[in-house]
């Protein structure tokens, strides 16, 4: 098996660069940055394809900045839509199977009864959402060999996620104000890689929500932390409305996790679990 990896810098594409470095299931593993391979170059993405020829295609490539897109929307889609495109383009002109991911921010969080299930409609709420959405329905248009796997609230190895950002805001505030009204639910890059290659194993095709089990807001998410770690300092419960942030966030998108849970035949360890192992290894 051939795989390539789109978004190496990235902490889910450095998750996946450390998993085919320990476990054999790929011969040869071509990872790509976006000073190797812009994917909304649709001619460099075709041709290093047919140079390559890859069997599956991973693509972590992502633009998170959630405010930042409100102003600067064609980036967004440049990387988040036309780049899905390209990819799904390319792989099924070479025969290739594509894993993309997507986010709960497709949602606007005004679901009233459980969680959002694969068959809940979508309604973004902000650009970042928008375009995640857009490549979602590119992915579908131009391939049916596919995994689409919608993730939340994601932490790995690497600056960019709450955990860190939390953990350096500590060290700088006497003590830290955290929003109580956003729901989601936590989940770790090394459950994304496991599940991800157990679907993939498997066979599966199609649309799947990815996530650790359960949910929680974003003060319980950092009141675990500091537990965790040991961090004896206060953290204030707000309302998200007062850090007035360029874009807005649904208040409650937490997914389930039960239709990939139940195909693969396992249950996938809950968000605080999870994140007790992530920060004690």
């Amino acid at each position: 098996m051939r795989v390539f990896i789109f978004g190496k810098d990235g902490q889910l594409g450095k998750e996946f660069i450390k998993y085919f470095s320990t476990h054999k299931e790929a011969e040869q593993v071509f990872v790509f940055g976006h000073s190797q391979c812009d994917i909304s170059d649709t001619m460099k993405v075709l041709r290093i394809f047919e140079e390559l020829r890859p069997d599956v295609v991973i693509n972590c490539a992502a633009y998170n900045f959630v405010d930042k897109a409100e102003t600067d929307y064609k980036s967004a889609i440049k990387v988040n839509a036309v780049g899905v495109r390209n990819l799904a383009i390319a792989s099924r002109e070479l025969n290739a199977f594509l894993i993309h991911y997507s986010t709960d921010y497709v949602f606007d969080g005004k679901k009233e009864n459980g969680l959002y299930t694969e068959e809940d409609n979508p309604n973004p709420v902000n650009e970042y959402g928008k375009s995640k959405l857009l490549g979602e329905e590119f992915l579908k248009e131009e391939t049916e060999d596919y995994l689409l796997f919608r993730v939340s609230w994601v932490y790995g190895d690497g600056k960019q996620n709450f955990i860190n950002k939390l953990l350096s805001w500590a060290e700088k505030n006497p003590y830290l104000k955290v929003a109580n009204d956003e729901v989601s639910v936590p989940t770790s890059t090394r459950t994304i890689v496991e599940i991800t290659v157990k679907a993939l194993k498997e066979g599966l095709k199609g649309l799947y929500h990815l996530t650790n089990s359960g949910y929680a807001s974003r003060y319980e998410w950092a009141k675990k932390i500091f537990e965790i770690k040991g961090i004896n300092k206060f953290i204030k419960p707000v309302s998200s409305d007062i850090f007035e942030l360029p874009a807005k966030r649904p208040k409650f998108s937490a997914m389930s996790n039960k239709k990939i849970s139940k195909e693969l035949g396992i249950e996938i360890e809950k968000w605080d679990k999870e994140l007790e192992q992530f920060l004690s290894h």
